[in-house]
């Protein structure tokens, strides 16, 4: 089953209809959503009494970001591969040379970039 997040637009159109007082079924129709999920964005994002789009669209963003991992190498390791990059070794010199068995290549990788 597919889902996609609501856009900015149509964050600002909720928040319209909502502090018109229509009801999320209407809303749902005029965004070609389901009404459960136009009141779980509601309920969701309300700050206090009423719903905000830009409150609501920084509340996801601050929520997505959470579900990311956090870096899985400590500032000393990421201060060996700055200086292994230094001293022009490829990230697949690194991992194999140095840091054998402690990071993998790809970590390395997310790390310059």
């Amino acid at each position: 089953m597919s889902h996609s997040h609501f856009t900015i637009k149509d964050c600002i159109h909720i928040e319209i209809f909502s502090l018109f007082g229509f009801s999320t079924r209407f809303i749902a129709k005029i965004l070609s959503r389901h009404h459960s999920t136009i009141a779980r964005e509601l309920s969701r994002n309300k700050s206090k009494d009423f719903y905000h789009a830009e409150t609501a669209q920084s509340l996801y963003t601050k929520r997505r970001m959470s579900n990311f991992p956090k870096d899985k190498f400590s500032d000393i390791i990421g201060q060996i591969i700055s200086d292994k990059i230094t001293e022009k070794l490829s990230p697949e010199q690194i991992v194999h040379t140095v840091l054998n068995e402690i990071i993998f290549l790809k970590t390395i990788y997310k790390w310059i970039y």
